[in-house]
């Protein structure tokens, strides 16, 4: 097995993927004995797949599966999570909001055995936030974080930083299970992972906004609903188990 896979998802990332990928190929060369970066192309109709297959000549531990139709970030996820072959494997936003130096941060708590599941946390002591969201998206996310918490989560103060990292065991395990395919994947993961008794730990990281992300506050309605979805479908889990 290689020791790190990478899983970033993309959707139409012609314009912006290219620098995040040098930056965590060179990090992960400093890092790793071995290891692979794993593109999933969410059904892109601006040439992402082709784009980023013709960076393999300067690359050659990148590898690309293009997904036939838009499903959400969540399946191209699961997808690479359940693709990859590393024994830690970490995903990261295309965006490049999270510099690649804070990788080696990110999987320390795996090498060390203190988690199972390290995420990246914008809110924890520590955490550097260089170029804030806009204020409706603080007050989305704030919002929907004290209800996750109240619901789902207790404890996990940012559930949805796109830097999470995952045992291959814990990876295999938990989104074989996951069904949701929208934003709001992470929720399932975390949720799923806590209930099955894996370690999570939260890790500072430094993170500044991208104004083109695509994470909308008209999509708060659909987070919420399916909060409701996960939560009802982890009770009828835990009946099952009983």
């Amino acid at each position: 097995m290689k020791d790190l896979s990478l899983i970033v998802p993309a959707y139409n990332e012609v314009d912006r993927i290219q620098p995040t990928l040098e930056s965590y190929d060179k990090e992960m060369k400093n890092i790793c004995q071995t290891y692979e970066i794993l593109v999933v192309d969410d059904g892109s109709d601006d040439g992402t797949a082709e784009f980023v297959k013709s960076l393999k000549s300067q690359m050659p531990n990148l590898r690309v599966i293009k997904c036939k139709e838009n499903r959400g970030k969540g399946n191209a996820v699961r997808v690479g999570m359940l693709h990859a072959k590393g024994k830690i494997r970490v995903m990261t936003d295309a965006d490049g909001s999270i510099p690649a130096e804070q990788l080696r941060g990110l999987v320390l708590p795996l090498l060390t055995e203190e988690a199972d599941i390290a995420i990246g946390s914008r809110y924890v002591k520590g955490a550097v936030v260089e170029n804030k969201q806009p204020l409706y998206r603080r007050i989305w996310s704030r919002f929907a974080n004290i209800i996750i918490q109240k619901m789902l989560l207790p404890g996990i103060v940012d559930t949805q930083c796109g830097f999470k990292a995952f045992r291959a065991s814990v990876a295999e395990r938990v989104f074989a299970e996951t069904q949701i395919d929208g934003w709001s994947f992470d929720l399932e993961v975390l949720a799923l992972a806590q209930m099955q008794g894996y370690k999570i730990k939260e890790v500072p990281v430094s993170w500044s906004d991208d104004e083109r992300s695509k994470g909308k506050f008209s999509q708060l309605p659909e987070t919420i609903a399916e909060l409701f979805r996960i939560h009802r479908s982890l009770r009828e889990k835990k009946r099952a188990i009983c």
